[in-house]
Protein backbone atom coordinates (compact mmCIF):
# COMPACT_ATOMS: atom_id res chain seq x y z
CA UNK A 1 0.00 0.00 0.00
CA UNK A 2 3.17 2.24 0.86
CA UNK A 3 3.71 2.67 -2.57
CA UNK A 4 -0.22 4.36 -3.25
CA UNK A 5 1.14 6.93 -1.05
CA UNK A 6 1.51 10.59 -2.77
CA UNK A 7 4.59 12.81 -2.12
CA UNK A 8 5.68 14.31 0.39
CA UNK A 9 3.46 11.96 2.58
CA UNK A 10 5.25 8.86 1.55
CA UNK A 11 8.97 10.31 2.32
CA UNK A 12 7.28 11.46 5.81
CA UNK A 13 6.12 7.99 6.37
CA UNK A 14 9.66 6.33 5.50
CA UNK A 15 11.09 8.49 7.88
CA UNK A 16 8.48 8.04 10.83
CA UNK A 17 9.21 4.35 10.60
CA UNK A 18 13.28 5.07 10.13
CA UNK A 19 12.67 6.98 13.53
CA UNK A 20 14.54 9.75 11.41
CA UNK A 21 13.94 12.89 13.90
CA UNK A 22 15.38 15.36 11.30
CA UNK A 23 13.30 13.52 8.49
CA UNK A 24 10.03 13.92 10.32
CA UNK A 25 10.94 17.60 11.59
CA UNK A 26 12.24 18.73 8.20
CA UNK A 27 9.20 17.23 6.28
CA UNK A 28 6.80 20.35 8.13
CA UNK A 29 6.79 23.88 6.91
CA UNK A 30 8.37 26.73 9.82
CA UNK A 31 4.78 27.24 10.69
CA UNK A 32 3.72 23.47 10.28
CA UNK A 33 1.30 22.01 13.02
CA UNK A 34 0.19 18.81 14.26
CA UNK A 35 -3.01 18.31 15.84
CA UNK A 36 -3.02 15.28 18.18
CA UNK A 37 -6.84 14.77 18.89
CA UNK A 38 -7.34 18.39 19.52
CA UNK A 39 -3.93 19.23 21.19
CA UNK A 40 -2.21 21.79 18.75
CA UNK A 41 1.33 21.70 18.69
CA UNK A 42 2.87 24.55 16.17
CA UNK A 43 6.52 25.45 15.10
CA UNK A 44 9.21 22.88 14.76
CA UNK A 45 10.52 23.14 18.88
CA UNK A 46 6.82 22.70 19.63
CA UNK A 47 6.41 20.23 17.15
CA UNK A 48 9.49 18.04 18.50
CA UNK A 49 8.73 18.00 22.23
CA UNK A 50 5.38 16.57 21.35
CA UNK A 51 7.38 13.81 19.27
CA UNK A 52 10.29 13.29 21.51
CA UNK A 53 7.74 11.63 24.13
CA UNK A 54 5.34 10.11 21.53
CA UNK A 55 6.03 10.07 17.92
CA UNK A 56 9.74 9.49 17.05
CA UNK A 57 11.04 9.26 20.86
CA UNK A 58 7.90 6.73 21.25
CA UNK A 59 9.68 4.33 18.69
CA UNK A 60 6.49 4.60 16.80
CA UNK A 61 5.76 2.87 12.96
CA UNK A 62 2.62 3.54 10.87
CA UNK A 63 1.60 0.68 8.57
CA UNK A 64 -0.33 1.80 5.79
CA UNK A 65 -3.98 0.30 5.40
CA UNK A 66 -5.12 2.96 2.84
CA UNK A 67 -4.85 6.49 1.43
CA UNK A 68 -7.40 8.75 0.02
CA UNK A 69 -6.80 12.67 -1.49
CA UNK A 70 -9.87 14.73 -1.41
CA UNK A 71 -10.09 18.87 -1.08
CA UNK A 72 -6.12 19.31 -0.96
CA UNK A 73 -6.30 16.99 2.10
CA UNK A 74 -4.51 13.37 1.87
CA UNK A 75 -5.80 11.17 4.41
CA UNK A 76 -4.03 8.10 5.41
CA UNK A 77 -5.44 5.55 7.38
CA UNK A 78 -2.98 2.77 9.15
CA UNK A 79 -1.33 0.97 12.36
CA UNK A 80 0.27 3.02 14.75
CA UNK A 81 2.65 0.94 16.88
CA UNK A 82 4.88 2.94 19.77
CA UNK A 83 5.92 2.82 22.65
CA UNK A 84 3.45 5.55 23.55
CA UNK A 85 -0.16 4.94 21.86
CA UNK A 86 -1.25 1.72 19.52
CA UNK A 87 -4.25 1.20 17.62
CA UNK A 88 -5.67 2.16 14.24
CA UNK A 89 -5.00 5.91 13.32
CA UNK A 90 -6.66 8.24 10.69
CA UNK A 91 -4.04 10.74 9.71
CA UNK A 92 -4.87 14.32 7.72
CA UNK A 93 -2.23 16.55 6.15
CA UNK A 94 -2.80 19.48 4.38
CA UNK A 95 0.34 20.23 2.28
CA UNK A 96 2.21 23.04 0.60
CA UNK A 97 4.60 21.75 -2.44
CA UNK A 98 6.91 19.17 -0.76
CA UNK A 99 5.99 20.31 2.89
CA UNK A 100 3.34 19.31 5.55
CA UNK A 101 1.37 22.65 6.77
CA UNK A 102 -0.85 20.39 9.27
CA UNK A 103 -1.13 16.96 10.19
CA UNK A 104 -4.23 15.89 12.10
CA UNK A 105 -4.69 12.73 13.90
CA UNK A 106 -7.77 11.27 14.83
CA UNK A 107 -8.79 7.07 15.60
CA UNK A 108 -9.12 5.72 12.65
Amino acid sequence: MSSNVPEPIAAFIDAVNRHDEDGFLDAFTVEGAVDDWGRVFSGRAAIKGWSDKEFIGARGTLSVESVSTADGKITVIGDWRSNYANGLSKFVFDVDGDKITRMTIREG
